[in-house]
């Protein structure tokens, strides 16, 4: 079997060097999300991917122009397509940025046949899945969250839709609106989360963009923008509140190579001996070519020494080496005897 050797990644040359934003967007339908999304565009990260799980990015104007999206028809395509564009074919479209459009209709569809499959098993309508399936289906689905917000190594936004709450669903406190945990699990892989709702502000309806969750110190739970906000707003409040001394357009340039030089000694196989080389050797330990034909023919059946493998070769040799030693030793032998005798 062919083996390759991994070249070892020197974990030093993984400093993050560039700095990226990861966001959720979340809200009731119609307060712009999908338009969110496709602002991503506009942000100079480059062309802009977004996978579209509902359909609608074909009523976004710049759609196939100013930026690609892909219509998911087929609730497991996602993540196929999403293999495609980060480590597949879809390199070659040199992608800047991310969107998915939206995470709900996916989750929802996928959460939909684990819970159909188990009322099938039971044979009850109205079964419902257990905390491990629960356990179990959140973890196959964040599969699709961590190659998009983590392999891809880019901006990503994520649109989730929220359905119309009642008062009952909402709870406030000194810092504002408590973001609650969902079964999806999105929150976990997002830097922010920004919930956008239509408000009353002045006596005009305006769109509200709103923190509810945030790992990163340039944006404050609570933190609000309003009006015509894009992506590109979003990455200015980062950039201008320096929460990293890292640039978007380009990584830092870093000396730290990626792999760790293999500095394993080179071994250098031995010198194969020749025919020629054997019969020097045995010429100058006393011995005649003949002697070596006479070997050759005894132990090998080859009475051509010429057309004796390498193998042979260094057989007939190691058989001389012997030859030699044990004439040596008894050479040395027969010195001590003679001295031994002329002692007494």
């Amino acid at each position: 079997m062919k083996t390759t050797n991994k070249p070892k990644i020197n974990p030093l040359s993984r400093v993050p060097r560039q700095q990226r934003l990861i966001m959720a967007i979340r809200g009731g339908a119609g307060v712009g999300k999908s338009h969110f999304v496709s602002s991503m565009a506009e942000a100079g990260l480059g062309k802009l991917c977004i996978f579209d799980t509902e359909r609608k990015a074909r009523l976004l104007r710049g759609v196939g122009q100013t930026f690609d999206a892909l219509e998911i028809e087929q609730t497991d395509e996602l993540p196929e397509f999403i293999e495609w564009a980060i480590n597949g074919e879809g390199r070659e479209q040199n992608y800047g940025c991310f969107g998915l459009d939206s995470w709900a209709a996916y989750f929802s569809a996928k959460h939909s046949e684990m819970l159909e499959a188990v009322r099938d098993r039971t044979g009850d309508p109205l079964a419902q899945p257990s905390a491990e399936e629960l356990a179990a289906d959140q973890m196959i689905l964040q599969n699709v969250l961590r190659k998009l917000c983590i392999e891809s190594g880019k901006c990503v936004v994520i649109a989730d839709q929220i359905p119309a709450r009642g008062k009952e669903s909402k709870e406030d406190n000194e810092i504002g609106r408590v973001l609650p945990m969902t079964a999806s699990g999105l929150e976990y892989f997002v830097d922010v989360m920004i919930e956008v709702s239509l408000q009353e502000r002045d006596g005009e309806i305006t769109r509200v963009f709103q923190v509810v969750k945030s790992n990163s110190p340039a944006f404050e739970v609570g933190f609000e923008m309003t009006g015509n906000t894009g992506f590109k707003d979003f990455l200015e409040h980062m950039k201008g509140e320096q929460a990293l001394e890292l640039a978007f357009e380009q990584p830092k340039k870093s000396d730290v190579p990626e792999f760790i030089e293999d500095k394993t000694p080179v071994s250098i196989a031995p010198q194969t001996m020749t025919i020629e080389d054997l019969i020097k050797k045995a010429e100058a330990n006393g011995f005649k070519q003949a002697d070596i034909v006479t070997g050759a023919r005894i132990y090998h059946n080859q009475p051509n020494i010429y057309h004796l493998t390498a193998e042979q070769i260094a057989d007939l040799d190691e058989r001389m080496t012997a030859r030699v030693a044990k004439t040596n030793n008894a050479q040395t032998a027969d010195v001590r005897q003679i001295k031994r005798v002329k002692s007494a």
